[in-house]
């Protein structure tokens, strides 16, 4: 699905965001505190953005992206050169369960709207905890769903107009038909950080992005 999409990925995020996917990138990388020189783990990376973001704070970070789709990951590629980032990371095909990585070589990681497309997040998170170093960080980047009148309005147009507008524009309805659906099955903030912490995750915790569209989690691997 992803590959079919992956043409379009990136003007349909900007597009049915408003640019908000942007921002919340932003306050991702922020979260993390990045001190260089940093290696940087982007997991289902799909065509960088994420990793483009921690890249570009310093010229002494380096990193890796991970992700299932070739499509996604050969935009990525395209993208890292074109900004001249290609020296400094590298993109990879790999399983979040199962990252084809050493463990405890990363400084930070970060996943973005992705965590919610992996079978067993669970695995996935134990995975990203193999492979942070001691004392090492991870920032999870998701849809939520905002309460109240505020969420009944974002619903509306999460599950009526977005999939339209979506199907529209990649040629693909299924695709952005399955956004709202996944979104709706993922876990609330504090039921995914107590995932988090059940995959050896400490010092948890989570906010509300514009007014609860998104959700930005933090958590450490123990020294």
């Amino acid at each position: 699905m992803f590959d079919r999409i992956a043409r379009r990925y990136d003007l349909l995020n900007r597009l049915l965001s408003a640019g908000t996917d942007v921002r919340w990138r932003r306050a991702c990388v922020d979260l993390l505190e990045l001190g260089p020189p940093a290696r940087v783990l982007d997991v289902a990376t799909g065509t960088a953005d994420l990793l483009v973001e921690a890249l570009r704070r310093d010229a002494n970070h380096r990193g890796v992206g991970v992700d299932l789709s070739e499509q996604m990951l050969r935009r990525g590629a395209a993208k890292l050169r074109r900004r001249r980032l290609d020296t400094r990371a590298r993109l990879a095909a790999g399983d979040a369960e199962a990252l084809p990585l050493p463990s405890a070589s990363f400084d930070v990681a970060t996943i973005g709207f992705g965590i919610r497309n992996v079978g067993n997040p669970l695995a996935a998170l134990a995975e990203i905890r193999r492979v942070l170093r001691p004392g090492g960080r991870l920032a999870v980047l998701e849809f939520s769903q905002p309460p109240g009148w505020r969420g009944a309005i974002y619903r509306r147009y999460f599950q009526d107009v977005l999939p339209r507008i979506g199907g529209l524009v990649s040629g693909d309805a299924g695709a952005y038909a399955y956004l709202p659906a996944s979104v709706a099955r993922f876990p609330a903030p504090e039921d995914f950080a107590s995932l988090m912490q059940r995959a050896g995750f400490t010092a948890v915790r989570w906010r509300l992005l514009t007014g609860g569209i998104a959700c930005l989690h933090h958590g450490e691997r123990p020294a």
